[in-house]
């Protein structure tokens, strides 16, 4: 099988390789939306310790959106801050000044 009867030329072959870079772009586009919420899960385990499963966010996005996972959100927040009674902080609790102290 030759291709010989395919003549592109200089500007076929830019513009094979421009909707080549296209198409990349398009997957790679569609990869990042895909993967929002197991980025968003792994974010929340890594600065919070509360663990979720991508398809929660997911679910809770597909019913509510935006405002449903913001909701989701500050409800686990503040589950894990009541959890922890060392942390409740109130008006008349002393400020904590640990993270200014020079540890050389």
């Amino acid at each position: 099988m030759s291709l010989e009867f395919v003549d592109l030329g200089s500007h076929g072959l830019i513009m094979l390789a421009a909707a080549a870079g296209i198409l990349i772009l398009l997957v790679l586009l569609v990869a990042s939306f895909l993967s929002r919420p197991r980025v968003f899960c792994q974010y929340l385990a890594h600065m919070t310790g509360i663990s979720l499963k991508p398809g929660q966010v997911h679910s809770r996005y597909k019913a509510r959106g935006k405002a449903g996972v913001r909701d989701l959100l500050i409800d686990l927040l503040i589950r894990e801050d009541l959890a922890d009674t060392s942390r409740v902080v109130t008006p008349d609790s002393t400020p904590d000044l640990s993270h200014f102290d020079d540890h050389q």
